[in-house]
């Protein structure tokens, strides 16, 4: 076997951590054309966006870069797939974004944001399933909870933290963030299993 290939393992995992954070950032790219809500993390991405006169995509990496600086004190350690995630979703939104940016019609702006959730379920699936490292928001709140209280209690309190800030910073808040809330956990559930790559295989 040629020694610079990858084994086939690996670059399945690669593969899916790549097209699935592809997947997250187009999804994204379709709430936000939407215009109905979003996520609680991208309405604090939009409002920080409105407020200093950045591009959406390039505040969630700087955000993502931002988040990462907070692993140190609690000791984490990011892998391939949190560096990936933190600069490829952003890139990602941003070249996807003009394709949806104008959505007119009440029938378009709610299939983008159903398709939106639901690829962005599929997406998310994806990139824990590789394996390759959590992203910089969900390796937070797992490193915070494991030193105290419920991953519960912390992605609620982080959650809601970001959302009030987002909202006072102008970011979009609406029936798509209630959708997205409700919806995303049983989406990933189902998604997640099927795209685990075992760790023995590797």
């Amino acid at each position: 076997m040629n020694p610079v290939l990858l084994p086939t393992p690996q670059a399945r995992r690669l593969t899916q951590l790549l097209v699935g954070l592809a997947l997250f950032g187009v999804s994204l790219a379709m709430v936000v054309g939407a215009d109905l809500g979003l996520a609680p993390w991208d309405v604090f991405h939009q409002g920080v966006s409105l407020s200093i006169g950045l591009s959406l995509g390039l505040v969630i990496i700087l955000t993502s870069l931002v988040v990462l600086l907070l692993w140190i004190p609690i000791k984490e350690r990011p892998g391939i797939g949190t560096i990936a995630n933190a600069i490829l979703v952003g890139v990602v939104f941003e070249l996807a974004f003009p394709f949806f940016e104008n959505a007119q019609g009440s029938v378009t702006r709610w299939a983008l944001l159903i398709g939106g959730i639901v690829l962005n379920g599929i997406g998310t699936g994806m990139y824990i399933g590789a394996g390759l490292g959590p992203g910089p928001r969900d390796g937070l709140m797992t490193g915070l909870a494991a030193r105290g209280p419920s991953i519960r209690v912390v992605r609620t309190g982080i959650e809601v933290a970001v959302l009030l800030a987002g909202i006072a910073l102008g970011g979009s808040f609406g029936i798509g963030t209630i959708a997205f809330a409700f919806l995303i956990g049983p989406l990933v559930q189902v998604f997640l299993p099927p795209m685990m790559i075992d760790a023995a295989q590797s």
